[in-house]
């Protein structure tokens, strides 16, 4: 890496834990910061489990404590229900989701032949409602659609993270490397700056993680709901005063596309708890 770092060290008893405030960017030392390469990825890989704190830790591997799996049980009631114009449930083509549908939620994103794009989990369960259902596809936040996500990737639950090798996906994963690198926003920060430099620090009292997307959807408590990981870029990007994409836009999947391939091995964590 060529460039000097040069860290102003600054008390951090005023700041506070919430989005990225001029303050935060002051004590994570920021201020100076380098020119040149962007420093390489976390070394070793660990889950954001790993900076959480016995208690929320006990939360999301307890089942009947996750919060999470009120959604998961939402979702595999949908799964077998019928909907739409159509009348058909996700269980009349894909039958048991418990064994057809194990070790399908690694390898997304993936490609959507029709669309001729890549598309995450959760927009293939919408394209699926909206193709052979002829229901709504809904936002990534809708109830429904965030349901039937969670309980598709939960029965892929403890399987290892593992990026579709298609070629055609290359493009848009080299997108979302770059998109990771840059600085964006009025605070000129990128998630690289977090999650690859500074991971393992305190941020007031929480730990810094390395931003891994394995545990998506998940139950965060600051939210007290389930949220989808656009939700949560979504913050990062007003955090940093960015401009938000718009739902189910094309960087989201090309983030993730990378994300996953950052993070390849770490074990699915659906639902996850969060902070």
């Amino acid at each position: 890496m060529s460039g000097a770092v040069r860290v102003h060290r600054v008390p951090r008893a005023r700041c506070t834990v919430g989005p990225i405030t001029r303050c935060t960017l002051t004590a994570l030392g920021f201020i100076g910061w380098m020119s040149g390469a962007i420093a390489a990825g976390p070394s070793p890989l660990r889950s954001g489990f790993e900076t959480m704190g016995p208690t929320t830790q006990a939360m999301q591997r307890d089942d009947a404590a996750n919060p999470g799996m009120l959604a998961v049980s939402t979702g595999e009631r949908l799964w077998g229900a019928a909907a739409g114009a159509a009348q058909r449930a996700c269980a009349d083509c894909h039958q048991d989701a418990r064994q057809t549908m194990r070790g399908v939620a690694p390898r997304y994103p993936r490609w959507d032949e029709r669309s001729a794009r890549p598309v995450d989990l959760s927009m293939r369960i919408a394209l699926c409602r909206s193709r052979h259902q002829q229901a709504e596809a809904g936002s990534p936040e809708d109830p429904q659609r965030l349901a039937l996500t969670a309980y598709v990737a939960h029965v892929s639950r403890g399987l290892p993270v593992q990026p579709d090798a298609d070629p055609r996906l290359d493009r848009a994963r080299e997108r979302g490397r770059a998109q990771f690198a840059q600085r964006i926003g009025q605070l000129s920060l990128s998630c690289a700056d977090c999650h690859d430099t500074y991971w393992g620090r305190q941020l007031g009292s929480s730990t810094i993680p390395q931003g891994h997307a394995n545990g998506y959807p998940l139950y965060r408590l600051e939210w007290q709901a389930l949220g989808s990981l656009q939700r949560r870029l979504r913050g990062c990007l007003a955090g940093v005063r960015a401009e938000v994409w718009p739902a189910d836009a094309a960087q989201y999947v090309e983030l993730e596309l990378f994300l996953n391939q950052r993070g390849a091995g770490l074990p699915l964590e659906v639902p996850a708890v969060r902070p």
